[in-house]
């Protein structure tokens, strides 16, 4: 039998865009941190206290806090992109010439 005569394989298949988690985590996190330095720096504040120390805290704080809200900003357009998934059809097409091994 020939490639010719062998039926195309056809298969249907779910399409959807899915985000990835990490970039949203780092994000998040990176807009904790500006926003820490904002609140640490603005002018206003008690002097009894170090700069660095409140920075720390507020890093801690807003950092983890940003982080959170990546990840839930990542779940929920994961939620979305699962509605609008779409389907699709397939079908695998041989190969036109077979495959020798040599890798060239």
């Amino acid at each position: 039998m020939s490639s010719e005569e062998i039926p195309a394989e056809r298969r249907e298949v779910t399409v959807r865009r899915a985000p990835k988690y990490v970039p949203f985590l780092i994000l998040g996190a990176v807009v904790g941190v500006v926003v820490a330095a904002v609140v640490a720096f603005a002018p206003a504040g008690d002097e009894s206290f170090d700069r660095g120390a409140v920075f720390g805290f507020f890093l801690v704080t807003f950092g983890a806090g940003g982080a959170i809200l990546g990840a839930v900003a990542a779940l929920v357009l994961d939620r979305w992109s699962v509605r609008h998934q779409e389907r699709a059809v397939v079908e695998a097409v041989p190969d036109s010439e077979p495959d020798d091994g040599t890798g060239q």
